[in-house]
């Protein structure tokens, strides 16, 4: 698992990563109540806005953290919302994205960089 600054987090298997966003952002925004996600077959770049999550404290804009093609969604999020609010980092995960360019990866901070930063 990837991080980025913006505090969402990527996991990549076979070119296909999943994105979601950290706890620590989970914590920050509060209870989240609601989520924009993208289109699935979008083209986003990297650190383009995606999605937007609205918690009870303030909205937020969820930024991808590699280029590529959003193939999928987390569809069950549209009826149980409440899994960005107790598994972030797991079930709560926003989209899928077809890595365009995989060395975009080796920019992203790795889960001591991350700790170190928001620490």
């Amino acid at each position: 698992m990837k991080f980025v600054d913006s505090h969402e987090w990527i996991f990549v298997e076979e070119e296909v990563g999943v994105v979601g966003i950290s706890v620590y952002a989970q914590k920050e925004l509060g209870n989240i109540v609601y989520v924009e996600l993208p289109k699935v077959g979008s083209f986003v770049k990297k650190g383009e806005e995606v999605a937007v999550l609205e918690s009870t404290k303030a909205a937020a804009d969820i930024y991808s953290p590699v280029t590529g093609e959003i193939v999928a969604v987390n569809e069950v999020l549209k009826s149980d919302i409440t899994l960005l609010n107790t598994l972030p980092e797991t079930d709560g995960w926003l989209f899928k994205i077809k890595v365009a360019n995989v060395q975009e990866m080796e920019c992203l901070l790795n889960v001591e960089q991350y700790l170190a930063l928001i620490s």
